[in-house]
């Protein structure tokens, strides 16, 4: 029996488990970062002292894709709902808790509107009653506001609720089971062919047969980008044996360090000549807003991020990103993805509540820790479907060859017989 058929058996006997995991219940916790000295920003240039405050968790992609289209070179097309339902039993408070963040509105126009324009923009920021941090609700913060400046709605992630992540097109490896679920398209963020390329699947299984002596690629929509996850370690993921694939710390550095990270870096001066690590500008898939997306409390990033802001302490422990892969079929049976979402603002000579800014800034409004794994019933079903079908495999293999050892030894003998019984 061929590598790819044994494959395709060995997927389709747990596919519909695994589907079931991918699917199923998915959590994103997130913690605010809570300002404790917003007038001393303002009045004497002080740097901001943050507190996280959270986790207020929110389950997330439990909606089926949709506009599933099967296509004649192989590949299937699909959309992924996005949606988000808060669960308050795991939350340290409600969706009401006020937190003193970042004006969202104030920062993104000092950075989208031009400087000859700004004095324009100094009225605006007056006339509102607006101020470089706000203090709202955690609702508000997350998933949109009025902004009394802009008069439109502002959020972290608003608009969420009814929109879609993609549409992605992947290889359904009928042809090629190597390209099983990878990507098929490009980027047009990054102006580069290679920042733009897409690399490996969606993170949720993989090609079969993963080899731990290999990275594995995958894109990421909150990213705008491809990354790569390198192996750790072996892990027990209830009685099953998976591989364990963590970001390593080059995903965010910077191109001296990493030299591939080099078309990633679209803005100079914030990044200090592109020296600066850990903060990824995605403003160009983001409308042009300056948003940065870093590990939380800028893991793996320069100083310079946790000395413009206070209160930080990443920790390898509680701040990283992992995969647990089964091998066999190549399925993602759990993950913890954790990222921050940032914006910067900066010093201004006009506007009144930027003149006391010293630097450049790249303020952390929320990390997140998004996560799913299976549960005992599902590892159960996996662990009875996957093995009882390897094993099953193996003996047929090992019934094949015996055959096939018995047949070539029947002919041998009576090929010597005829030999023997011709010579004579």
């Amino acid at each position: 029996m061929s590598c790819c058929r044994r494959c395709g058996l060995l997927v389709g006997a747990v596919f519909g488990a695994v589907v079931a995991i991918l699917a199923g219940i998915v959590y994103r916790q997130m913690w605010l970062f809570d300002v404790q000295n917003p007038a001393e920003v303002l009045e004497n240039g002080s740097k901001p002292i943050v507190w996280e405050k959270g986790p207020y968790t929110y389950r997330v992609r439990y909606l089926a894709k949709e506009n599933i289209t099967a296509h004649d070179n192989y590949t299937v097309s699909y959309l992924l709902p996005n949606g988000a339902i808060f669960e308050p039993s795991m939350s340290v408070g409600p969706e009401e808790d006020m937190v003193t963040t970042l004006n969202l509105a104030v920062a993104g126009a000092y950075s989208l509107i031009p400087k000859i324009l700004h004095l324009a923009l100094e009225r605006m920021i007056k006339t509102s009653n607006s101020s470089l941090f706000q203090r709202r609700t955690v609702r508000e913060i997350l998933w949109g506001y009025t902004d009394p400046m802009l008069k439109t709605t502002m959020g972290v992630f608003s608009p969420y609720n009814g929109t879609y992540d993609g549409d992605y097109t992947v290889f359904t490896g009928k042809n090629d089971i190597s390209k099983v679920s990878t990507i098929e398209s490009k980027l047009s963020f990054w102006n580069d062919t290679y920042c733009d390329t897409i690399n490996g699947t969606d993170a949720t299984s993989f090609p079969p047969f993963v080899d731990r002596n290999k990275p594995l690629f995958f894109f990421s929509s909150d990213i705008c980008r491809s990354v790569s996850a390198d192996f750790s370690s072996t892990v027990d993921l209830k009685g099953i044996q998976v591989y364990r694939f963590v970001l390593p710390p080059a995903t965010f550095a910077s191109p001296t360090v990493n030299p591939d990270n080099q078309c990633f870096c679209t803005d100079t001066l914030v990044t200090r000549n592109c020296t600066l690590a850990g903060a990824l500008d995605v403003s160009s898939c983001r409308g042009g807003a300056p948003v940065y997306i870093s590990l939380p409390h800028f893991l793996h990033g320069s100083e310079y991020l946790r000395q413009e802001v206070l209160g930080l302490n990443p920790s390898e422990e509680h701040h990283f990103t992992y995969l647990d892969v089964e091998p066999t079929t190549g399925f993602t049976l759990s993950f913890a993805k954790r990222l921050q979402v940032n914006m910067m603002y900066g010093p201004s000579k006009v506007i009144t509540v930027l003149k006391k800014v010293k630097n450049y800034t790249v303020f952390p409004l929320v990390w997140l820790n998004e996560t799913a794994t299976l549960d005992d019933a599902t590892a159960d079903r996996i662990k009875a479907e996957l093995f009882s079908r390897i094993k099953l495999l193996e003996a047929m293999q090992i019934t094949m060859m015996s055959v096939g050892g018995a047949i070539f030894l029947i002919c041998l003998v009576s090929f010597c017989c005829l030999r023997t019984k011709g010579t004579a």
